[in-house]
């Protein structure tokens, strides 16, 4: 594991979520020197994306920024956008920070800040919510509509640009996740791919899943509707979920019920997607 990481806890050195800004920009430069050492050929990628740039956030604008270029979105432009929003609102760097981290933290085949920030779509793809977020609260909807569609394009990642979300989340993998406008996602939540927090009928308002922080949503889960997913629950891979979930709770099958406890007190750290055989038999859900 790189020298700038505290192998124990897989976070910057010093172990906070909310690391001084040098020290995570400091770790993110020298990655990005010894990856370039290591692969010269990788200099037209690498040195414009971290080396020339004046921070993290800078770093993290200018490569989601790139790509998203198209002709009737230019990556100028959005990167004015980030520009403009993160002068206004230091949640949005604070929020992109932590969802690194919470890379780091929760992905085992991942020991660099770099491989999020140079490659991993899913992390892409929020930051760029985060600037729709932004653009919708402020009453800038074409560009914000503007950015989701060209995200969902790029990313296979589509949110509307209304939907709230909180720090410390991480998209594993992140192909065909779907939430819409009134979705929450408060902090330190985990969601794999194929995610649908979709909502019922044509009726307006609130009517989108609330999910609560310490999370985790396995992969191809469904979940429709104003409902609550509790806090430090789980909702194993493939389920249909159509009621609340209680706080602390694991849920499976279609339509999901509870099958046994969150498993950790904070599922989306952890990780852990398998199934208690015992627990679950002894519930009444087959396996």
């Amino acid at each position: 594991m790189a020298a700038t990481f505290d192998a124990s806890s897989r976070r910057p050195a010093g172990g906070s979520d909310h690391a001084p800004a040098d020290r995570l920009w400091a770790a993110l430069r020298r990655e990005a020197g010894a990856a370039l050492r290591a692969e010269p050929e990788l200099t037209a990628l690498i040195w414009p994306v971290v080396l020339a740039r004046t921070g993290f956030e800078d770093a993290v604008a200018y490569r989601v920024s790139s790509r998203l270029d198209c002709p009737f979105l230019s990556g100028d432009t959005i990167r004015d956008g980030f520009a403009e929003a993160l002068a206004a609102d230091p949640a949005i760097g604070a929020g992109l920070r932590r969802d690194a981290n919470a890379v780091i933290e929760r992905d085992p085949a991942v020991e660099r800040l770099l491989d999020p920030v140079l490659y991993f779509k899913g992390f892409h793809a929020l930051q760029a919510h985060r600037l729709a977020h932004w653009l919708w609260s402020v009453g800038r909807r074409d560009f914000a509509l503007s950015l989701q569609s060209r995200a969902s394009e790029v990313f296979q990642v589509d949110i509307h640009p209304g939907a709230r979300i909180g720090s410390g989340v991480m998209l594993d993998h992140a192909t065909g996740f779907i939430a819409g406008e009134t979705v929450v996602i408060e902090d330190d939540v985990s969601i794999l791919h194929g995610v649908v927090l979709g909502g019922t009928g044509t009726g307006r308002g609130d009517r989108h899943p609330k999910i609560r922080h310490g999370s985790m949503l396995g992969a191809g889960a469904q979940i429709f509707g104003a409902i609550e997913v509790g806090a430090c629950s789980r909702v194993a891979a493939g389920s249909l979920v159509v009621h609340d979930v209680p706080p602390c709770a694991t849920v499976a099958g279609v339509p999901a019920r509870v099958v046994g406890s969150g498993g950790s007190s904070e599922p989306s750290r952890v990780m852990d997607q398998q199934l208690n055989e015992a627990a679950y038999t002894a519930s009444g859900y087959v396996i």
